[in-house]
């Protein structure tokens, strides 16, 4: 006897041809914003490279779990904006798999925390092989991925997900990779955490402010909605600030090495995304200079900030 059909399911049209199937849930998974988890591994093992200390496999290891969690975020975000509506054929932001009919609900919902579960089962590696913290720093990424709009009181939904963005996405993994090679954490990891941590919630932030009409219409209460456009747009200058003023402080200290000064270089982009920001309501405008130019300048940061560690 057939079942009837779960509403998660209804929403999908024709399954994919075998041979396109791969290439769809590469969509649904979002690749090109997985600079945001790839760059902060990159940092927090370089800093403990500069300090004598680095394992080629604890890296890698660390690499995929950290793209794992991210990947299995992205699907898990997708699949409960839909189910809260938020999402929609019209909607910018999203993979789109869902709204086109190309994945089931369910199928993102369950690909989500199988991802979830492969980012699990290599921190148990991890675990295992460098201590217990790793275990917290793990489970806690993991439920900061899930409950950013998952459960009964998602964090993007009440005005935290730039919080959450700038610990878990910036701080945790920086941190939590250099931890992974040194079995301790440094000063100089922390404060390399820093420019990371503020640039990849600007991501957000410009995310936020480009969908800041849509989702106060459909109940989706980002800290961009509370604060309005110009908070918001401070918001993002306020980062931006952070993350240049966070290095220079820390060579100024001497907790940074005087090359870190490198990325510098970047200042120029994050000047011109500020013009755009603060000029634009265009939806488009804000997608491709806000959110695109913002994730480039947290990637180019980013590695230049890994490389300035790596100079003897």
């Amino acid at each position: 006897m057939k079942h009837a059909p779960d509403a998660t399911d209804q929403a999908a049209g024709p399954a994919p041809v075998p041979h396109r199937l791969l290439g769809v849930w590469w969509r649904a998974v979002r690749p090109f914003s997985f600079t945001a988890s790839v760059t902060p591994v990159l940092v927090g093992s370089a800093v403990a490279y500069h300090d004598g200390l680095f394992d080629l496999v604890r890296f890698g290891v660390t690499l995929v779990a950290s793209v794992a969690i991210h990947a299995a975020t992205n699907l898990i975000n997708d699949y409960y904006d839909h189910l809260r509506g938020v999402d929609t054929a019209e909607s910018i932001g999203p993979s789109g798999v869902i709204q086109q009919g190309l994945l089931a609900p369910r199928a993102v919902l369950l690909g989500g925390l199988t991802l979830f579960a492969l980012g699990g089962l290599l921190g148990l590696w991890l675990v295992a092989v460098v201590g217990w913290p790793i275990l917290a720093i793990g489970a806690a990424s993991v439920l900061a991925g899930y409950a950013y709009t998952g459960g009964p009181l998602p964090l993007g939904y009440i005005g935290l997900g730039d919080l959450t963005v700038f610990l878990f996405m910036g701080v945790v993994i920086v941190v939590g990779a250099y931890y992974v090679q040194a079995g301790t954490v440094s000063a100089a990891a922390v404060w390399a955490s820093l420019p990371i941590a503020a640039l990849v919630a600007a991501i957000l932030v410009v995310n936020n402010l480009r969908d800041i009409e849509d989702d106060r219409a459909k109940g989706k209460r980002t800290l961009a909605t509370f604060i309005g456009r110009r908070g918001a747009r401070l918001e993002y200058l306020l980062l931006l600030l952070l993350a240049y003023a966070s290095v220079a402080l820390g060579v100024a200290l001497r907790v940074l090495p005087a090359p870190t000064l490198i990325v510098l270089l970047t200042l120029p982009r994050a000047l011109a995304n500020w013009r755009v920001i603060r000029e634009s309501t265009d939806a488009l405008t804000l997608t491709r200079g806000g959110v695109r130019e913002t994730a480039r300048l947290h990637q180019r940061l980013g590695v230049l900030l890994a490389i300035a560690f790596l100079i003897p």
